[in-house]
Parts: C-alpha cells; structure tokens; sequence
C-alpha cells in the first residue's frame, strides 16, 4: 500500500473508536477531518497534545472540523485517556497499522540506545472531499496547535 500524498484524496478506511464506535472516512463526507497520530495514551507529550485539541474544540466545530487521536493503543485503554483527559472527540485504534502505514507514520525511533519501530507523531487535515491538504510530521506539540489553527481557517 502507497502512502498518500497532498492534494490526493485519501482511501477509504475504517476503524475501531472509542464510543463503541466504528469510524469509516468515507461517512465523514461533507466534513473537514483533522487526523492526529500520537505514539502512546497517557504520556506526557500525547496527553498535552490531545488537550490542546480540547481545549479548542469550539474553534473546530465552528470551522466544520471533526478530530480523531489514532495510535496503536487498544480501544480499552483509549476509552480510560479519553474519559481522563475529557476528550470531546473519539481517539481510534490502529492495532494492525495500516491507517498508520497509509499516512506513513510507523518510522524506526530510538530510545535510550534501543531502536524500534513506533509512531511519529504527526497531523493530517483532510478536505470536505476527502483530500488531504495539510500535513505536519514530526510534530513538536507546543507550537503545533496554533498551525493547525491556521490552516483550518482557510478552509
């Protein structure tokens, strides 16, 4: 599977959400969608980032923008960060990583001397017709929401 690239419109998928949910892109028609990869539920910089998003809901709503959090992490422990942090969007679970293989994201990292394969924190907008125009990677979070911000309103 390639991965997607700006101004391409994203293939269909579908995945487990909190909510007991299933989150189909295709359903999203007609919305903005603001897709933000994060590496692990309750760790400093993922929570920081997720209540930056929070804390700014009114902004996305009224710019006709849903969020979603996607990592590896289970829908189980999902639900427990969303429900601790207050999330008002559903955080979505890519066991397998194919979402996260879609978009690119699953890079080799290392930590303390040991090299792994892991999420790089990224965020993808992706257009009332589906087509991804925005990207960040490598995302350093406390500058990242007012970019997002910005590239939103020009919708």
């Amino acid at each position: 599977m390639s991965t997607v690239e700006l101004q391409q419109v994203v293939p269909d998928f579908e995945l487990p959400a909190t909510g007991d949910k299933t989150i189909r892109l295709s359903e999203l028609r007609g919305k903005n969608v603001l897709i933000y990869f994060y590496p692990k539920d309750n760790t400093p910089g993922c929570t920081l980032e997720g209540q930056n998003f929070r804390d700014q809901i009114d902004f996305f709503n009224a710019h006709n923008t849903v969020i979603f959090g996607i990592s590896r992490d289970s829908v189980r422990t999902h639900e427990n960060f969303k429900n601790k942090q207050q999330f008002p969007f559903d955080l979505l679970s890519d066991a397998d990583e194919n979402v996260c293989q879609l978009f690119g994201v699953m890079q080799l990292k290392k930590n303390y001397g040991r090299e792994y394969m892991g999420i790089v924190r990224s965020t993808f907008l992706i257009d009332t017709e589906r087509k991804l125009i925005a990207e960040w990677r490598n995302v350093k979070v406390k500058q990242h929401l007012e970019e997002v911000m910005q590239a939103v309103e020009k919708l």
